[in-house]
């Protein structure tokens, strides 16, 4: 049996956010450990998986990805069907995609678990010399809505793996102390899944 088939726990996480805030180059440093400098806008859905030990316990991670254009709207709910956990991200370099996290963030509660766990992500913190959304800001909005916070770098890798470990960490604890039920948490999992093989999936 192949060691991915080894694990307690499926968690589905989506990334959510405007078009151009780096969630696929976060999907592919978390998950290849990888940054695309010429990545295009994601067409449709992707997503990849990474296993981690969590108290000694395995969890899939499935780390869902999709275009923030508008075009695309048409595909949330079932984006956002199952979700356990969002990465809700915005460019800290370009205020309008943290003027829409509001927007972003009715969105995802409109669609998903209400217990649902959510980590406020400013990105490319590499540049921050040109910063437009003062951390603070942010961290204040974040403990606000009772959301996780975080400010990160895919091309520098800075802490990229903090921020999904610690969203997945507390999905767990959130799974172990029984406070989503197990009617909620579809994606959520008791043992070994065939259900989703693939790395890649298209949209319509």
């Amino acid at each position: 049996m192949g060691t991915d088939l080894a694990y307690n726990f499926v968690f589905k996480v989506v990334l959510i956010g405007e078009s151009g805030v780096g969630k696929s180059n976060l999907l592919s440093r978390f998950t290849k450990n990888e940054f695309n400098h010429d990545s295009r806008t994601t067409i449709g859905v992707e997503f990849s998986t990474r296993s981690i030990q969590v108290d000694n316990i395995t969890i899939k991670a499935q780390i869902w990805d999709t275009a923030g254009l508008e075009r695309y709207r048409a595909i949330t709910s079932a984006y956002y069907r199952g979700a356990v956990g969002a990465l809700l991200v915005y460019d800290i370099t370009k205020h309008l995609t943290y003027e829409n996290v509001e927007r972003w963030l009715k969105e995802l509660y409109d669609h998903a678990d209400p217990h649902i766990v959510v980590m406020l992500v400013g990105n490319k913190s590499d540049l921050g010399t040109v910063r437009t959304v003062p951390a603070e800001e942010a961290k204040d909005f974040a403990e606000a809505k009772g959301l996780l916070y975080m400010e990160t770098s895919a091309l520098e890798s800075t802490n990229v793996e903090s921020a999904f470990l610690e969203v997945l960490t507390a999905i767990h604890k959130k799974v172990a102390s029984k406070e989503v039920t197990r009617g909620s948490i579809s994606a959520v999992t008791l043992g070994p899944s065939n259900e989703y093989k693939e790395e890649r999936k298209s949209c319509c």
